[in-house]
Order: C-alpha cells, then sequence, then structure tokens
C-alpha cells in the first residue's frame, strides 16, 4: 500500500479489555508488524497485575513475550519502554536478566535506544542523581527487518562534502508526559510515533498490550497506521478508548479532507505548538 492511497483510508483501531497473555492466545499469528510498550514496570500496577516483584519479573514476562514474538510478522519489531528500579539501594539485575531470557527465547536483541527525559521528576537521595533516562530495548524476530531510515528526522548537514544529512543516534530527547493525569506513568506520544515512523509504512498494524491510557494507540491512528491494544485495568481500558475514538475521529477527518483535496495532508492532532514539539523533541542527538 503506497503511502498517499493509505492516507485516504482511516486507520482502524480497539483496545480490548483483558490479560495480554490471554487475549493474544486469540489473536491470529504474524499479525502484527510492531509492538511499542511500556510494561509495568517491578512492584506497580498491583491492583491489576499483582505488583510483579522484581525478583519474579522475568517469570511474568516471558510467557507474554512468547505470544508478542507469535503475532508479530516476521519483519517487525518489538520495542519496549522499561527501567530497573531500586531495591535495598542498588539497581536490581531484573531488566539485564530480561534481555538475557528473551534472547533464549528466540528473540534477537537488535538495539536499546535511550529516552533522556528532559524534564525528569525532582528530587535528591543520599546515594544518586534524578533519574533522567529510560531504556527503549528493540527486538526483532529476524536481522532483516522493515526499517525506514529516511524516517527519522535526519539532521541537515549541507556543509559536509559528499553528505547532506546525517542520520540519528539512539538517543531521543523528549520531555515526560505532563497533561496525561490519567495514568501514573504515561510516556509522551513523541516517543512512540518516532517508533512507528521508523518501523511501520501506513497501512500497517501496530500493537500495545500493555495499552495504559492509549497513547501508543494515538500515535499509530494519527500516522494512519492500524492500532490494537490490550489493558487490563478497567480505568485504563476507559482512558484507552477514549483516545482511541478521538484519534480515529480525526484521522476519519484527514482521510476525507485528503480526498477531497487530492493531496495528503499534515495529521491534523498537530497544532503548531505541538508540531514545533515533535519536530524538534523527537530528533535524537
Amino acid at each position: 500500500m503506497t503511502a498517499s492511497f493509505a492516507s485516504h483510508v482511516p486507520a482502524r483501531g480497539g483496545v480490548v479489555a483483558g490479560d495480554c497473555l490471554d487475549v493474544l492466545r486469540s489473536m491470529p499469528a504474524e499479525r502484527v508488524d510492531l509492538i511499542v510498550t511500556s510494561p509495568p514496570y517491578a512492584d506497580q500496577r498491583a491492583s491489576t497485575y499483582g505488583g510483579v516483584t522484581a525478583d519474579d519479573y522475568v517469570a511474568w514476562f516471558l510467557p507474554r513475550a512468547e505470544q508478542m514474538r507469535r503475532v508479530l510478522k516476521p519483519g517487525g519489531s518489538l520495542v519496549v519502554n522499561i527501567k530497573e528500579k531500586v531495591v535495598d539501594g542498588e539497581r536490581h539485575t531484573y531488566v539485564l536478566e530480561l534481555i538475557i531470557a528473551l534472547r533464549r527465547q528466540g528473540w534477537l536483541w537488535t538495539e536499546e535506544y535511550v529516552w533522556h527525559k528532559r524534564n525528569c521528576f525532582p528530587g535528591k537521595w543520599p546515594n544518586r542523581f534524578r533519574d533522567a533516562w529510560e531504556r527503549c530495548l528493540h527486538f526483532t524476530r529476524e536481522k532483516r527487518f522493515k526499517m525506514n531510515q529516511d524516517n527519522a528526522f535526519g539532521k541537515n548537514i549541507a556543509n559536509w562534502q559528499g553528505r547532506d544529512r546525517a542520520y540519528p543516534t539512539n538517543v531521543l530527547h523528549l520531555a515526560t508526559e505532563c497533561g496525561n493525569k490519567g495514568h501514573s506513568a504515561a510516556f509522551p506520544q513523541a516517543l512512540p510515533r518516532w517508533f512507528i515512523e521508523l518501523f511501520t509504512d501506513p497501512g500497517d498494524t501496530v500493537l500495545d498490550p500493555f495499552a495504559g491510557s492509549g497513547t501508543t494507540l494515538a500515535a499509530a491512528l494519527a500516522l494512519g497506521r492500524h492500532a490494537i491494544g490490550v489493558e487490563l485495568a478497567p480505568p485504563y481500558v476507559t482512558r484507552a478508548r477514549d483516545a482511541v475514538a478521538s484519534a480515529r475521529a480525526a484521522a476519519q477527518a484527514l482521510a476525507i479532507a485528503s480526498s477531497r483535496t487530492g493531496q495528503d495532508l499534515v495529521s491534523i492532532d498537530r497544532d503548531p505548538a505541538t508540531a514545533a514539539t515533535v519536530s524538534k523533541d523527537s530528533v535524537p542527538s
């Protein structure tokens, strides 16, 4: 499907209530092109996932990762936003253990991106400084996978002899989400948006098995991708469905306007302030 044609086809999206372990088992194999998600960190969301301890985290995550790998297309990607927590005064190793376990499960640990949180939470601790970054772990099923490097907002380097663009680094400088009051750990829409543009084409399908407030799904729909979300907590299911409904309505309005004008339009979710923020903040150094 070409980008021009895809922009005239309204993207579809929906949120399924339930544990992704059960929901993904009911999905056909090789159904999605990209999985972007931020699973609950260790000892968080006790009311839904039971507050999985750091020591038990790998065993809890692996069955879900197995289903993610099954529903992901061979050329697809999995991006996991996660960060180690402090336990008894030191960083726990559960994220590092998870990386090793996923490789044993058959995943390829293709890359690691760093989300630099430009407005990280203020505070003072006796043995460490402010936590200003999180991991975005990139896994694939195969060594050859879809990657649209020209969509990665390369910098203009016209003054470099023989080259006019430089591809970005693997560090993304983005502010945390301050306007989302319905979720305690919402990331900015620019974060999933960057990976969606990099690893998918218009008309592809994006999955978030821990949908939360629906940020990834809204970003996917705004970019003309289909979006599937899974969320266990009823309050977040409602918020995610509201986010999908708003993004879907915007995408449909954009598709109608594009078909009438006969040209591709800038996504209408980007008002001037948002567009300026996304274009600047989503450019890795």
